[in-house]
């Protein structure tokens, strides 16, 4: 039988450069070598394409350089060659539709989402919005811009005012009570979030967010449960079981996911049966809700005092490394690694 050209594209231009080659070892050594013939291709933090020369087996550690590598001189012409695509990217220029649209340019069919729901999925601000129309229930929030030394707060109309940061300070500080977490509304893996417990955190962590978008988020903070879902299909979706984050940090931060070896995770959740099925159902609509495909992982809090479900956001392009949510949740649904990524391969034809 006569293998397929399967491309892993990995690496990429965004602060989650590490975490995307990671989970891209893992992927490539799970793949089936008698399927697949596997090409690994590297994209640096310049932009750079490579075409990675490393031992498909072979483990690699986080921050490690991928040391033996041949540039892509032209990268359409070399993706035309593949059969398929399976971005493994995380973060912008790899989960926000930018890549996606250069695979829909090159006509190759790719693993994932698409355009539209890769954009929205990536912005937060904007999934949100998404989430409101679909009336899933969500954390209060407000929106704010960067705006050369000043800040615009959109408000829920839309209307935006250019105002000082001591005068954003005020109106939100009205709206929101404390603690609240600030976001930068396009990245992943928790870059560049902090909580805030008081004013002078919540102007430190606006201006923290700010350095890595000029769209920022500030949410209202949830004291309960952090619960995720995993979701595979595109016409047909199905929902793994639910699985609880015990973060070693104050929350589930860059560091809590990747350095920090506490930070544990509950496989199924410690949660009643109603819930599971109710957050499975809230899952799969959000992913239809921004136009999903493939997979994606929807992320929820239970408050602890109400028990009332607030979905947190949606993840187009999750983490595949060995401790991953993504794949552990199917795992525990009875779908093993292996059999996962053959069925997310399909899915792309």
């Amino acid at each position: 039988m006569q293998k397929i050209k399967l491309g892993v594209v990995f690496g990429g231009m965004s602060t989650e450069n590490e975490v995307s080659v990671i989970s891209a070892n893992s992927v490539m050594k799970n793949l089936n070598k008698e399927t697949y013939d596997i090409y690994p291709i590297y994209i640096d933090k310049d932009g750079i394409w490579w075409e990675a020369k490393i031992d498909l087996e072979q483990k690699i550690n986080f921050g490690d350089e991928i040391e033996h590598k041949e540039k892509i001189e032209n990268v359409i012409q070399y993706l035309k060659k593949l059969e398929i695509i399976f971005p493994v990217l995380h973060g912008l220029y790899g989960e926000d539709g930018t890549i996606q649209g250069l695979f829909e340019i090159s006509n190759v069919p790719y693993v994932g989402c698409r355009v539209l729901a890769s954009s929205v999925g990536m912005d937060k601000v904007y999934t949100k919005i998404i989430f409101e129309k679909a009336g899933l229930k969500q954390a209060k929030y407000e929106y704010i811009r960067k705006y050369k030394d000043k800040y615009i707060l959109i408000d829920e109309k839309m209307n935006e005012t250019i105002m000082e940061l001591e005068e954003v300070l005020n109106i939100i500080t009205k709206k929101l009570t404390f603690p609240m977490f600030v976001k930068p509304s396009n990245s992943g893996s928790s870059v560049g979030i902090h909580k805030a417990d008081n004013k002078e955190q919540l102007k430190e962590a606006i201006e923290y967010a700010s350095e890595f978008d000029n769209k920022i988020l500030i949410e209202e903070g949830i004291n309960g449960k952090e619960v995720e879902c995993a979701v595979l299909g595109n016409e047909e979706v199905i929902a793994s079981c639910v699985g609880e984050i015990k973060a070693a940090d104050e929350f589930y931060s860059y560091d809590a996911k990747y350095k920090n070896q506490e930070s544990k995770t509950n496989i199924p959740a410690d949660i009643s049966a109603e819930l599971q099925n109710e957050i499975r159902k809230q899952a799969i609509k959000a992913f239809k809700a921004i136009d999903g495909k493939g997979l994606s992982r929807v992320d929820f809090f239970i408050e602890n005092n109400t028990q009332q479900i607030y979905i947190n956001e949606i993840n187009t392009l999750p983490g595949f490394t060995d401790i991953s949510m993504y794949p552990k949740l199917f795992e525990a649904s009875g779908i093993p690694y292996k059999e996962l990524l053959n069925k997310i391969i399909n899915l792309s034809f």
